[in-house]
């Protein structure tokens, strides 16, 4: 039996902090983990943007309002929960990911919280554990799933390698060039081919 984990951002949806920085004209919160493999060091650089331009959780859920699936996204996760169980593993927020999950109907997604003081500022975060996407896979290989993953950035590559089947969905080319082991899919079409050539092997 097959469990499908999915990245969430770059996957479905477009990226939440290069949208707020387009919409706040603040170029330095671009940086995602397509490029900054440390992702306790990239939330801590975000975080002391936010804090230089008082920025608020509101300011960023008003941008994530504006946020819309990619075409295809919607139907194509409405084909995995058909023909498999489906899980969103994402290193985004609570806080982010709720009105995203409402327009792709809402599939499951494990992902961390945010610490956010009285005013709005967001002041910490707190992972739902160190590593998540890879432990997330080892726990439904525990439970003898095996697992296809895909995602597109440096900090999806410890789940794909520990599914029994990892794909690089749309990835950047350092990440490809890094990771030549991966097959890697450049729209849903490519991805559909290589998941249906596991889940209906059996």
């Amino acid at each position: 039996m097959w469990v499908v984990c999915s990245d969430l951002e770059g996957v479905w949806v477009p990226e939440v902090w290069i949208n707020v920085a387009k919409k706040t004209g603040i170029d330095k919160l671009k940086l995602t983990t397509r490029d900054i493999q440390d992702y306790d060091k990239l939330m801590k650089y975000r975080l002391e943007i936010l804090d230089e331009y008082n920025l608020k959780i509101q300011d960023i859920q008003q941008v994530i309002s504006t946020i819309h699936p990619f075409e295809g996204a919607l139907e194509f996760t409405k084909w995995l929960r058909d023909i498999s169980r489906f899980v969103i593993v994402s290193d985004t927020f609570a806080e982010f990911a709720k009105p995203l999950m409402k327009q792709l109907d809402e599939p499951l997604i494990l992902c961390h919280s945010l610490e956010i003081a009285e005013d709005g500022q967001i002041t910490n975060y707190k992972l739902r554990q160190a590593d998540p996407k890879r432990h997330t896979v080892e726990a439904f290989q525990s439970m003898n799933f095996k697992v296809i993953a895909f995602g597109d950035s440096y900090n999806d590559v410890s789940m794909l390698k520990q599914a029994e089947v990892g794909i690089l969905f749309c990835p950047p080319q350092n990440v490809i060039d890094e990771f030549p082991e991966l097959p890697v899919a450049h729209n849903y079409d490519e991805l559909k081919a290589l998941i249906e050539q596991h889940i209906y092997e059996e």
